[in-house]
């Protein structure tokens, strides 16, 4: 059966828009010096949350410490926490001996603002030990629930479970944030005690996260394939890259899950994909015309149907 003019004009529509909208996507997030999916991952909810979260940066060992749904202490978890952070500083200050030698009063004067920062961090956590104990009870409460039948068969208390576990994920975001940005204040006064011809090289030296490394993946993946669909070059791997992508969007958001955000716009865009991937959409339409009749792969649209147009 030949495939009539319109119906390929109108396939060939689709796979540019929406490849400009990958390619848009992918270079505006990389454009944005700010942009993460760290907010993303923290929204997530499902059976993959833990997996899309276990990339999000923490200051310390949260997540072993202080959150963690154990039946350690309060006072325990939140003297571990502490130390887990000033511990990290620690840390940072070997690295940064490592890459430019301090010594002398430049040393004595970073060590002193480690053991500034150190003293500022434990008149904080003492001034919100309250809402530190408040919150490992909660956590507990919220471990408890998560565990009972009624979470799993009743709506209301699924709501309810989910409800709880966004509010003690912010508290413990806010937390979070106001430790690091006393490392924050740290570090800049460790670059202060640095030579100006020594700064340069420290700052390039910095090590990017795992979260970061990430987002710059995803960023270039985005333009890429977005490229390659405007321009139809290998449509069907491509396609199903998008869809791929787009499938893991949702699934940081199963809409059977009380809680979960819309993700309509995902699966009716990830549909269109899978669309593409299994039509013969290259043909005249794109790059992949030139390239079927040497490449071997089928996603060069080497494959048409007998007596058909690719």
């Amino acid at each position: 059966m030949r495939t009539s003019i319109l119906a390929l004009a109108a396939l060939a529509f689709l796979r540019i828009v929406i490849g400009l909208h990958f390619f848009l996507e992918g270079v505006s997030h990389l454009r944005d010096p700010d942009w993460s999916s760290a907010g993303f991952r923290k929204a997530a909810v499902g059976p993959l949350a833990a997996g899309y979260r276990a990339m999000l940066p923490e200051t310390g060992d949260w997540s072993r410490t202080l959150g963690a749904a154990d039946r350690q202490p309060p006072a325990e978890a939140i003297k571990a926490w502490q130390e887990s952070v000033a511990a990290e500083w620690g840390r940072r200050l070997d690295e940064r001996q490592k890459m430019v030698k301090l010594a002398g009063g430049p040393l004595e004067q970073s060590e002193r603002s480690l053991e500034s920062a150190k003293a500022e961090l434990a008149g904080w956590v003492g001034d919100i030990r309250e809402d530190l104990v408040e919150y490992r009870l909660e956590l507990a409460r919220l471990a408890d629930m998560e565990g009972s039948k009624a979470a799993r068969d009743i709506p209301f208390e699924r709501d309810r479970v989910a409800k709880k576990r966004r509010e003690l994920s912010r508290d413990a975001a806010g937390w979070m944030t106001a430790a690091a940005a006393i490392g924050r204040r740290l570090e800049a006064a460790w670059n202060d005690a640095v030579p100006a011809a020594d700064k340069p090289r420290l700052a390039s030296a910095t090590p990017r996260t795992a979260l970061w490394k990430a987002d710059r993946f995803v960023s270039w993946s985005l333009v890429t394939i977005g490229a390659c669909l405007v321009a139809g070059l290998f449509v069907k791997f491509n396609a199903m890259g998008g869809a791929i992508f787009l499938a893991s969007v949702a699934a940081s958001q199963p809409f059977w899950v009380p809680g979960s955000q819309d993700t309509y716009a995902q699966w009716v865009e990830m549909a269109a994909l899978v669309a593409l991937a299994a039509l013969p959409t290259g043909g005249w339409s794109g790059l992949d015309y030139f390239l079927r009749s040497w490449c071997p792969l089928s996603c060069c649209g080497r494959t048409p149907s007998p007596g058909g147009t690719s």
